[in-house]
């Protein structure tokens, strides 16, 4: 009996961190390109976090890049967010590229695993090739006064953030956080809640402390829409769409009154 009594009382114990922090964390995983189903999911668990009580929202990050519109409505979501967002690039060999740089830049703690990369932000045309000169030094233009804002606003390095966008430079998680473009390196979610606990951030111009050290964590993972949306906005699928189209239609003009294909194209 003394013996239960011992042991229920070391469980007690241990549990006492987290039933006295109260807090709970979303957790929820980017491994993909940024488009409108990415930016969709994001606001969704945004919104999915703040109705829930959540104390902050980790978004684990891996994306080679994306559009520059989606980019825009996340870092918008992330910027005006009600609650803590904290971006973290993950697990090793993840990048934040191109877009994702931008997302890392707008989050309220941005992190990174050790082995991940960060930059390469240049705006590169859909087509793959080369811009016309006006049109390529105004997408630049534009591009670098996006992410000077964002850094501004969240105190970053702006010379660095712009060169990212220039010249497309790209650094480590260590240049990285040495060169004050990110708060936190961790190898864990964990270990980056315990690292980012009393941090103090500014959320919708009021300032927050975080409260996470010994918080539940809950993941959340994509839902089925958000998959499948996810699969079609895809370039590539996209494209191969575009194709199949483009063949259906094809077929119908050299045999007119087939119709099946020329609807399906």
């Amino acid at each position: 009996m003394i013996r239960r009594s011992s042991l229920l009382l070391v469980i007690f114990l241990a549990a006492m961190p987290s039933f006295l922090s109260g807090q709970t964390v979303h957790v929820i995983t980017i491994d993909a390109t940024v488009n409108p189903a990415t930016a969709e999911y994001i606001h969704h668990s945004i919104e999915k976090a703040v109705s829930g009580g959540a104390e902050c929202l980790v978004i684990q990050l891996n994306t080679p890049g994306g559009l520059l519109k989606s980019t825009r409505d996340i870092v918008s979501d992330l910027l005006t967010a009600p609650i803590p967002i904290l971006v973290y690039v993950s697990p090793a060999g993840a990048q934040a590229a191109s877009a994702g740089t931008f997302i890392v830049l707008a989050s309220h703690v941005a992190a990174m695993a050790p082995g991940t990369n960060i930059g390469a932000a240049h705006p590169v045309g859909m087509q793959g090739g080369e811009k016309d000169s006006v049109m390529n030094e105004k997408a630049t233009n534009d591009a670098a006064a996006f992410i000077r804002t964002i850094s501004e606003k969240r105190s970053r390095n702006v010379h660095w953030a712009e060169d990212a966008v220039r010249q497309s430079i790209s650094i480590t998680e260590t240049e990285a956080l040495r060169d004050s473009v990110i708060d936190i390196i961790a190898p864990t979610v964990a270990e980056l809640l315990r690292l980012a606990d009393g941090r103090r951030v500014i959320v919708n111009g009021s300032p927050r402390t975080l409260h996470t050290a010994g918080a539940t964590i809950q993941q959340f993972e994509m839902g089925w829409k958000y998959r499948l949306l996810d699969i079609l906005s895809d370039p590539n699928v996209a494209y191969i769409f575009f194709l199949l189209g483009l063949y259906g239609l094809l077929f119908e003009l050299y045999n007119p009154g087939a119709i099946l294909p020329g609807s399906s194209g």
